[in-house]
């Protein structure tokens, strides 16, 4: 398996999403500039989380128009696989590359903490290796995590099993209680309509090994089929 990881300018988690996939699942990994126009190679390309560009604008609004963009794009027209992960699913809302849109915290403030997913959809690429119901112990770290999105493209994500994870209790219950940032029916993750793009909020690159806290990322990283 041979990995990107894309660094852009104010990126902080790319080092972090480096050691999970090298040095913990053993994949071959590259760094990829932003300014890069091609990407060649690889099966796996992953959006690190940060502050790309100083999250001027909106996060995610400035590195979108960032020429290693049209190249992510056309891996994923290919069926290449892709995820974004905090700053990296805003990148790819913003691309439109995924549908919907992340706006401020519902609290209006940053948090940083872990908190429960319920895999919703155990058929993507990203959670073969899991079973539907599953409840997850991932750390989040962002104040803009408040998915969004219209009643048409709401329904459409139902429909097609595209939101792939949930904020809920420890006991895989919803419950606004448990729902951090206030997103729409509690989405902390969703996917395209071909499952080869995901994006979501939490850090499973920080959630690879016991001594973090929790092993529960590391099949998330760990494609299958």
């Amino acid at each position: 398996m041979k990995a990107a990881v894309v660094v852009f300018p104010g990126s902080n988690c790319d080092r972090d999403a480096y050691y999970a996939l090298r040095d913990v699942l053993g994949y071959e990994v590259d760094y990829v500039w932003h300014a890069e126009p091609r990407l060649n190679g690889y099966d796996l390309v992953v959006l690190p989380g940060g502050f790309s560009y100083g999250d001027y604008l909106r996060p995610g609004a400035i590195a979108r128009f960032a020429p290693i963009m049209d190249a992510v794009r056309a891996f994923a027209e290919r069926g290449g696989r892709v995820i974004g992960i905090c700053n990296g699913f805003q990148i790819l809302c913003e691309a439109g590359l995924l549908p919907g849109a992340l706006t401020r915290n519902i609290g209006l403030k940053f948090i940083c903490k872990h908190v429960y997913l319920r895999v919703e959809n155990d058929e993507t690429p990203f959670t073969r290796l899991f079973r539907k119901g599953e409840v997850l112990r991932i750390p989040i770290a962002h104040g803009d995590g408040r998915y969004v999105c219209d009643e048409v493209t709401m329904h459409q994500l139902e429909v097609r099993g595209q939101i792939v994870f949930r904020y809920c209790a420890p006991d895989g219950t919803l419950s606004e209680a448990w729902n951090p940032n206030g997103s729409m029916q509690a989405i902390a993750g969703v996917a395209n309509a071909t499952f080869n793009v995901l994006g979501l909020m939490p850090h499973p690159e920080r959630a690879c090994e016991a001594i973090l806290g929790s092993k529960d990322g590391r099949r998330i990283l760990q494609l299958s089929g």
